[in-house]
Formats: C-alpha cells, sequence, structure tokens
C-alpha cells in the first residue's frame, strides 16, 4: 500500500502515552511501532478503549426506526432516525442499478480538512435502511448475511427460523433470544454457545444439549443448574442422579414455570460463586491476552476471537483474520487491517462496512473495491477518490498529495447516538458522561402502547400459556426504567410460543432488547486486569472452594500471575489455567 499518512517519530522502544481522550495512560509496544510502520500510519493518540469505543459508534445493531425511504416513499425500517440527515434507501432499491454512488463524486479540495470533505460526501449518498446481503424472507435483519426465515435479528450469518438474535451468531437454527453462538440448534436466551442443541439460559457452553441453567460446561446433556462440568450426563446442580430421578427432580423443580426457575436461578447463581473459574476462556491458543478466543496464535487484548486468527490486537469479534489491530469485527480472511469496523478485505485503514476487495482507506460501505479513498457505497470500483472516478495514474498522483495535508486525527463524527449503537451495550454511560465527550445522545422516543396484560399477569406455566396470548400487548418488566432501549411492551409471535411449549420454558418478563441487554450484562466487559492465582494451596485464598485435588505447588499458594476479565473486585474465584484444569479434570 502506498503510503496512508505521514508517519514520524517510529520508535523501537516502548513508550507511554497520555489518551488525547480519557487522559488515561497507555503503552505503544515496539511491535506495535513496527505494525503503524508497515500500515503507513502514525502511532495512535487514543488508548485502545477509547478507540474501541469510537470505532463501536459506527455499530447501530438493533436500534431502527420507521421512517420513508427517500426513494421510493415506501415504508421501511432503517437503522437511521427519521430526523437524521442522511439519506436512505430501502435495500432492494439501494442495491439496484436506479441510481449510481459514482454520480455523487465530487473533486479533493485541497483548502479543506478531507474528513470535512468526507462528511459531506456521507450526508449526500444514500445509505442502505439495514446492512443485509443473501437473506430471504428476513426483513427485520441488519447486519444479517444468508438468513432464512429469521425475525429481529443483528449481526449473524447462515441462520435459520431465528428471532431475537445479536451480536455474533453463526450457524444458528431454530433459536430464540440469543447473544454469540456457533453451530448451534434449539437455543433459548442462551450466551456464548458453540456446538450444541437443546439448551436453554445458558452461557459459555461446548457440545452441550438438553440442559437448562449451565455455565462453563463440555460435552454435558440432560443436566440442570450445573457449573463447570466436563463429560457428565443426568446431574443437578453438579449432583449425579440415575436417569429416572433426574426426571422426578425435573418435575419438582419445574423449569417451564417462570416461579420455578427463578428459584433454580439464585441456587444456580450461588454455586457459581463458590467454584473456581479459568482466568479467561482460551482455549488451544498461543500467545494471547483476552477472553472467549479459540484456535488463535498472536493475539493482545482480543475478544471474541476464533478460528484460525493470527497477529491481531485490540480487537473485538475476529473470524479468520491476520495481522491487524483495532478491529470491530474483521472475519472471513480480513488481512491488514487497522482502525476498521465489519471488514473481509485486505489492506484497510479507517474504514467500516468493507465487504472484499483490498487497498481501502476512510470509506464506508464499500463492496469488492480496490485502491478506494474517503469513498461512501461504492460496488466493484477501482481508483476512486470522493466517490469520483479517476484513472489509475491520475489516482497514483493525487493520493500522495492529500495524505500529505490530512490533519492524522481519524474520523469520529459517527452518524449515530451513543446510546443507539453497541458502545451503549459494552461500554455503559449516562446521557452526561456522554454529552461530556462531545458525542451525541438521543432521547429515547415515548412509547404509548395500550397495554392489554400487565407483566403480573403473564402466566407461570408454559402449559397453562393458551393461544390467546398471542393477542395481547405485554408490559415489559423494566417499564422504560432502562438504558436497554426497552419498548415498554411487547408481544408473542407464533413461532415464539411455538418454541417455548418444544423447549418447555416460560413465557418471558421483558421485551426483546431489554432480554438482549440483560444477556450482555452476563459476558464479562472488553477489559482485561493484571490478577494472581487465588488458589492458595488446599482451597481458595478466601476459604470459599476446597480443592479436590492436589497441585504442583503443594500448599503453598499459587505463583502465577495473568490478564483477565474478571476485576478484583468481583466475587468470582478466579484460578489459572493448571489450578482449573486440576479442579475440573
Amino acid at each position: 500500500m502506498q503510503k496512508m499518512l505521514p508517519t514520524r517519530n517510529i520508535m523501537t522502544k516502548l513508550e507511554t502515552k497520555q489518551c488525547q481522550n480519557c487522559k488515561n495512560q497507555f503503552t505503544v509496544e515496539p511491535d506495535d511501532f513496527a505494525f503503524y510502520e508497515k500500515m503507513k500510519v502514525p502511532a495512535p493518540t487514543w488508548c485502545p478503549e477509547c478507540r474501541m469505543i469510537r470505532r463501536m459508534l459506527w455499530r447501530n445493531l438493533s436500534v431502527w426506526y420507521r421512517r420513508k425511504c427517500d426513494a421510493t416513499g415506501k415504508s421501511i425500517l432503517s437503522m437511521f432516525a427519521p430526523d437524521s440527515p442522511y439519506k436512505v434507501y430501502e435495500q432492494e432499491y439501494w442495491r439496484s442499478d436506479a441510481w449510481d454512488p459514482l454520480e455523487y463524486g465530487r473533486d479533493y479540495d485541497f483548502l479543506k480538512p478531507f474528513f470535512e470533505q468526507f462528511k459531506e460526501l456521507f450526508i449526500a449518498v444514500p445509505h442502505p435502511n439495514l446492512i443485509q446481503k443473501n437473506n430471504f424472507n428476513s426483513e427485520y435483519a441488519n447486519f444479517g448475511l444468508n438468513l432464512k426465515n429469521c425475525y429481529f435479528v443483528g449481526g449473524s450469518d447462515a441462520a435459520e427460523d431465528c428471532a431475537y438474535i445479536f451480536a455474533h451468531n453463526i450457524r444458528s437454527r431454530e433459536c430464540f433470544d440469543l447473544h454469540s453462538a456457533t453451530d448451534t440448534e434449539r437455543i433459548y436466551d442462551s450466551v456464548g454457545i458453540e456446538k450444541s442443541q437443546g439448551l436453554r439460559f445458558c452461557q459459555d457452553c461446548i457440545a452441550c444439549s438438553d440442559s437448562y441453567l449451565l455455565y462453563d460446561c463440555r460435552n454435558c446433556t440432560s443436566c440442570f443448574g450445573c457449573v463447570g462440568l466436563r463429560n457428565k450426563q443426568f446431574y443437578i446442580f453438579n449432583q449425579p442422579y440415575s436417569r429416572e430421578n433426574y426426571q422426578q427432580e425435573l418435575e419438582k423443580l419445574k423449569p417451564w414455570t417462570y416461579s420455578g426457575l427463578i428459584r433454580a436461578h439464585e441456587q444456580f447463581n450461588k454455586l457459581k460463586l463458590i467454584l473456581p473459574r479459568k482466568f479467561a476462556s482460551i482455549v488451544k491458543s498461543e500467545n494471547v491476552t483476552g477472553d472467549e478466543i479459540v484456535n488463535a496464535r498472536n493475539c493482545i487484548y482480543c475478544f471474541d476471537t476464533k478460528n484460525d486468527v493470527q497477529n491481531c490486537k485490540y480487537s473485538y469479534i475476529l473470524l479468520r483474520a491476520n495481522d491487524g489491530q483495532d478491529a470491530l469485527v474483521a472475519w472471513d480472511s480480513a488481512e491488514l487491517f487497522y482502525e476498521v469496523m465489519s471488514v473481509s478485505a485486505q489492506r484497510v485503514i479507517g474504514s467500516g462496512l468493507i465487504w472484499g476487495g483490498f487497498d481501502v482507506v476512510y470509506s464506508f460501505n464499500c463492496f469488492d473495491c480496490n485502491n478506494i479513498f474517503g469513498c461512501v457505497g461504492l460496488h466493484n470500483k477501482s481508483y476512486c477518490i470522493l466517490n469520483k472516478q479517476l484513472s489509475e495514474p491520475e489516482y497514483k498522483a493525487i493520493l500522495p498529495r492529500i495524505i500529505e495535508q490530512m490533519n492524522t486525527t481519524l474520523y469520529r463524527d459517527a452518524p449515530f447516538a451513543y446510546n443507539e449503537t453497541v458502545a451503549q451495550d459494552y461500554f455503559p454511560k449516562t446521557k452526561e458522561e456522554v454529552l461530556s465527550m462531545g458525542v451525541r445522545w438521543r432521547d429515547p422516543e415515548s412509547k404509548k402502547y395500550e397495554i392489554t396484560m400487565k407483566n403480573d399477569e403473564i402466566p407461570d406455566d408454559i402449559n397453562s400459556a393458551s393461544d390467546s396470548i398471542l393477542n395481547e400487548v405485554i408490559e415489559c418488566g423494566h417499564k422504560g426504567n432502562c438504558n436497554d432501549h426497552c419498548a415498554t411492551a411487547f408481544r408473542i409471535v407464533p413461532q415464539e410460543l411455538q418454541f417455548l411449549r418444544k423447549m418447555k420454558a416460560p413465557l418471558p418478563r421483558l421485551c426483546p432488547l431489554c432480554r438482549q441487554g440483560e444477556r450482555i450484562r452476563l459476558k464479562n466487559p472488553l477489559h482485561l486486569w493484571d490478577r494472581k492465582c487465588q488458589c492458595s494451596g488446599v482451597s481458595s485464598d478466601n476459604g470459599t472452594y476446597k480443592n479436590t485435588s492436589k497441585h504442583s505447588h503443594g500448599n503453598d499458594h499459587c505463583l502465577n500471575e495473568f490478564k483477565t476479565p474478571y476485576s478484583p473486585d468481583r466475587k468470582e474465584i478466579i484460578y489459572c489455567e493448571h489450578c482449573y484444569q486440576q479442579e475440573t479434570a
């Protein structure tokens, strides 16, 4: 790639900086400087966490509005609010040949800052109402690919017959209320599930089936309220039962009733606090720090990173990606990327929604393009600046002049308010905190639904819920008193009622976005702390848990240290990998 920004003071040793945004100190490692020089960008002036928030401000996953298509006048769902300054086309029209994004091209003005010109272009060029590709019967979806018969879905690929699934779901079938899962079938209200089926209210489980309330379990079947089990069947609250006794106990627990589920949750949550946890969820990986990492090498401060990811830093949601930093979703063999949001391309800088292509800089929502700079909404184009088509010689002649003239500050004027984006999900802030950052906040629209069923009137037992529940406007338990974009009321759709009956799960008490907010709060934060293993030899150092096996350090306190997403003030017992494996073998 040509020199994209002027590089300055390339260092060969660690450097400590003060973040220009939050004023906290952060360090830039020698290999970071090598990466910045390779990408021809200057070292960052914001800390990794502030940079992550800045990227998240460009991703509105699930806050949608009703508005009119600016081309057809049709009523559409849109991630852009009706009063926003952006032109919005319905997806089908936006992808058609009825308009040409090159018509909005303009000459570069060397008397004006680049980002001022980019903002003008961003406002002028029409945007799709929602981000979709190869979907069938799945109108209510955003950042969705290869969906079939899905409803209210965000951030998912290859899902079928699913609803209310968000964040990062791949190959999900017949799942409701799911956050971050891969290869799943018939899963309900769960988080971080892989290669599993028939689970309800579970978290961080792999290859499990037909169970309720599991946490950190592997290859378990017909279990209830269990934590940290491996290769078990017919266990309840980590105690073994015969097949017959297991079924008898389930009849007593009644998890298909809301009251029975609440009682079980209380005991389950206590069990989660008295058993040790691994310092981070890292599997089959080498030289990595972060959480929810599988099959990765040389990945530092990364989260939800899976399936052959190498040499990446400061990123969230990576899948088959290599040699990049500061990404929010990089997938499908993305390579050499920096400060990006949702990319599956090579050599990308400061851009979002770049699917396919290479050599893309400061561009947005461009598909299968290469050698473009400051462009919006292009398809299959090359050698464009500000959506103006140039010849290859013209492009190569003018680009260095633009780069030398540019202010090195990355573009931060995001099209969404803070609380419309995933930034509010993972880094929640008050309105006052957001405004003090110089970022927009959008006050929730007042809801005036005619509620026909109060929250405490919802049937306790799914078996006693008649089809008439489909006609009710049900009061959300949060009643608008939360930061989850509460709808204040919701309906049960026919597919959902049928699914809940089959899964023997009680009716929900919250609207879909509030349920999603509850699941996100189950996840660990996207932050790491330096801590020591809490194994003191024969027990945890707080005396709550007694070890079941002998450890290599004997009766002495384990000396292992690590970076973990568990803050020091949390109540969970955190062990290093070796001590944890000794207790779960």
